[in-house]
């Protein structure tokens, strides 16, 4: 059984990698051969540390749990994950998307001021 979870673990990291390349990001598998060496599965996302789990029932406060307790001091925890057959899925603190969401919609403000003053 743990070696089927272990295998399917590997699968998911793979995955949620290559998801991510495809969105122009350059992400690895992290390095869990040892097991809880506090890595995050998924590299390459400055500033997010990336719980991944490619499982059917998720225990999502233990998921998050592990995201913060590894995660550094600069880093954002978020748990990545799906079940068969559905998307994948980001869960994070409430904080940490409040704070993404007001960079994203700054952004968005300067971009729609900079059509603004192209017409």
């Amino acid at each position: 059984m743990a070696i089927n979870s272990r295998s399917k673990g590997k699968k998911g990291e793979l995955e949620l990698s290559k998801i991510l390349r495809e969105h122009g990001y350059d992400t690895r598998r992290g390095q869990q051969y040892c097991g809880a060496n506090g890595d995050a599965d998924v590299v390459g996302l400055p500033y997010i540390h990336i719980e991944c789990k490619r499982v059917e029932k998720l225990n999502l406060d233990a998921a998050m749990a592990q995201a913060r307790s590894d995660a550094k001091e600069s880093e954002k925890p978020v748990v990545m994950h799906r079940k068969n057959r559905e998307p994948w899925k980001v869960t994070m603190l409430l904080d940490d998307w409040i704070e993404l969401y007001r960079e994203w919609a700054a952004g968005k403000e300067l971009e729609d001021g900079e059509k603004e003053n192209t017409e």
